[in-house]
């Protein structure tokens, strides 16, 4: 959920006040402010007023817990060309910028929150980030120089989940929202768990980032640079408190407290709060985000449900955490996207916002833009999913096939052992921190997945090589019937494209194995998250995992590829496999191995829903 610091990579150096022309400002100014809040709470913003420049603007606001003073002196200036072009892009056409510390966080006053609920929805007498964006709004409108009288807020990450939080009971002025990366569940599907499964390094990286101290983000000091080994050394989850935390953060003692989906993640969660759009809302997501790919997704859709008035829009491109944010988006990895889609990206957002906030423009935003994978195309949908597709079943085979004819053998399976004391990783070693020096985390989506397939505890089926090209468009559903010999497991499916043995466009991608969606499921969870149950063990179940939204071409000549592990380490934690009510306090003897059997039949056949466009 961090959000890439921008600002404080500004060549800040350098700069001059300039003088603005007629139409196009050249340079901004800074000035600060501490903005009261209804509960006598100030927080620190700054904002970028165009130099020299008389016209009424648009107030652009992003908010965040990460830190905005600029290294700059008050009132001085400073050229639009410093900054990324994400910001720069409207800012040269006129847009007051303003950046604001959360309640809490660096110059803020306040108590930090993370993922603070919409308290005010049950208690008018409480704030929360939709009270503070709807004061921050009001006082900017009242107080700013040459603004006319609209406002709109975005962000990525953090930031990304307080636009989307503005969105209820917003202030009359703001007038567009555009949520980007956003998380929307915490235990669902974002951050920090995905179907009830613990995302270990990241939850414990992040909330030692924005908990260790109030005016900086920290950065866990690890005694080596390859982490595979020291996660792993580490043992059960109860070791982190006792070794190092020591109950000191307050989000690592809601994980461990909070094992399962109850009222605490229910209450915080923006399904829960957040059910309409009240303005114009611009959600943005990308398929390989390594942090963030399923809130974007998920509320676009729920917002859909009630969209009477047209409010409700969708972006998704071919991006990790915030890359549109950069300066191309060409790539990602190895990946070659063939175009430069941050640029493409950043032009339809001041579009955007040029409408809603200047009236510029005839507003006629597609319903749904989406870049299309493999063909490496942008292509606009008059809904999302679209419904021009056809559900084909991609069966998985015991002799590692796979097919789109259901399995006629009546007993067919494949098994392998899962041990938690060799787990597989979730990329490639080195394991870097997070955020650390060259670190791969940015990428890890689009790895090549021969780095494990050939273990004997992750299993593939693979398909003939495509005769056509076949588009794959909206949800895509893995249907895995499983059993295990212990009383848990985790499961980890993937949708492989496999790219043929030589590839005549680029034989350095030749066998490539681009994992296109994949997703993990804790067992525990098969029938409620809410009321885990341990499995029976040897007894096959069906376990239903949302691999999410995609707009994929597999290519003529490729492979469709279904691959299956149970261990994806240290991203996700370690599964004991022997049933333990809360896995932050499992010992380390109820850590054991287990025999799981993913089964291939047609009593229990295994498959992935795919939407199938049609011609």
């Amino acid at each position: 959920m961090k959000k890439i610091i921008l600002l404080v990579i500004f060549f800040v150096s350098q700069f001059t006040i300039l003088f603005a022309q007629t139409d196009t400002v050249i340079s901004i100014t800074k000035k600060s402010y501490r903005i009261p809040m209804r509960d006598g709470v100030r927080l620190f913003t700054i904002a970028l007023y165009p130099a020299n420049y008389t016209k009424q603007v648009p107030i652009l606001i992003e908010r965040t817990p990460y830190g905005t003073d600029l290294p700059i002196q008050e009132d001085s200036s400073l050229s639009i060309d410093k900054l990324p072009s994400y910001y720069s892009i409207l800012l040269k056409e006129g847009y007051i910028l303003v950046f604001q510390d959360m309640r809490g966080k660096f110059k803020s006053e306040g108590s930090f929150e993370m993922n603070r609920p919409l308290y005010h929805l049950t208690d008018k007498t409480r704030t929360d980030e939709s009270t503070d964006a709807w004061d921050t709004v009001d006082w900017l409108i009242k107080n700013t120089t040459n603004n006319n009288g609209k406002a709109g807020i975005f962000g990525i990450s953090y930031p990304g989940y307080l636009a989307l939080d503005a969105v209820v009971d917003p202030h009359p002025a703001l007038k567009a929202s555009s949520p980007q990366a956003s998380p929307a569940d915490m235990f669902l599907g974002d951050d920090f768990h995905h179907n009830g499964a613990f995302r270990l390094s990241y939850g414990f990286e992040y909330s030692y980032l924005v908990e260790n101290a109030k005016e900086a983000n920290s950065f866990f000091p690890f005694p080596k640079y390859d982490l595979f080994d020291w996660y792993l050394k580490l043992g059960p989850l109860k070791n982190v408190n006792e070794k190092y935390f020591n109950n000191k953060l307050p989000a690592w003692n809601d994980f461990a407290k909070h094992p399962d989906y109850d009222a605490f993640w229910k209450k915080q969660s923006a399904l829960t709060s957040i059910h309409t759009t009240q303005i114009p809302t611009l959600h943005v997501g990308g398929y390989y985000d390594q942090e963030d790919l399923n809130g974007p997704q998920i509320m676009y859709a729920q917002l859909e449900k009630k969209d009477s008035f047209n409010r409700n829009y969708i972006v998704l491109g071919p991006w990790n955490h915030g890359q549109w944010a950069s300066a191309k988006a060409d790539s990602l990895g190895k990946i070659d996207f063939e175009s430069k889609t941050a640029i493409w990206y950043q032009a339809l957002q001041k579009q955007w916002f040029d409408y809603w906030l200047k009236g510029m423009g005839d507003g006629k935003f597609a319903e749904a833009n989406c870049f299309q994978t493999g063909t490496n195309t942008w292509k606009t949908y008059s809904s999302w999913p679209p419904k021009n597709t056809e559900i084909k079943k991609l069966y998985a085979n015991a002799n590692h096939t796979a097919g789109f004819a259901k399995p006629s053998s009546s007993k067919a399976s494949v098994s392998y052992v899962s041990d938690p004391a060799t787990p597989v990783p979730y990329r490639s070693l080195p394991i870097e921190a997070t955020y650390g020096p060259g670190s791969r985390w940015e990428s890890w989506h689009v790895e090549d997945q021969r780095f494990v397939s050939s273990r004997p505890d992750v299993v593939s089926f693979t398909a003939d090589s495509l005769k056509e090209d076949m588009t794959i468009t909206g949800k895509i559903t893995a249907h895995l019937f499983a059993s295990t010999t212990a009383t848990d497991a985790d499961f980890v499916v993937k949708l492989i494209d496999m790219y043929p043995d030589i590839d005549s466009k680029n034989k350095l991608m030749s066998g490539y194995q681009l994992p296109v969606a994949m997703e993990v499921f804790r067992g525990r969870f098969r029938k409620s998250f809410e009321r885990p149950a341990p499995l029976t063990p040897n007894k096959p179940e069906e376990f239903i995992i949302d691999l999410h939204d995609i707009n994929h071409t597999f290519l003529k000549g490729h492979h469709l590829m279904i691959q299956v592990q149970s261990t994806w380490f240290p991203i996700i934690d370690r599964n004991p496999q022997q049933y333990v009510s809360n896995i932050f306090e499992a010992k380390e003897s109820d850590f054991i191995k287990a025999i799981h059997t993913i089964y291939c039949n047609s009593q229990y056949p295994t498959y992935i829903e795919l939407p199938v466009m049609k011609e």
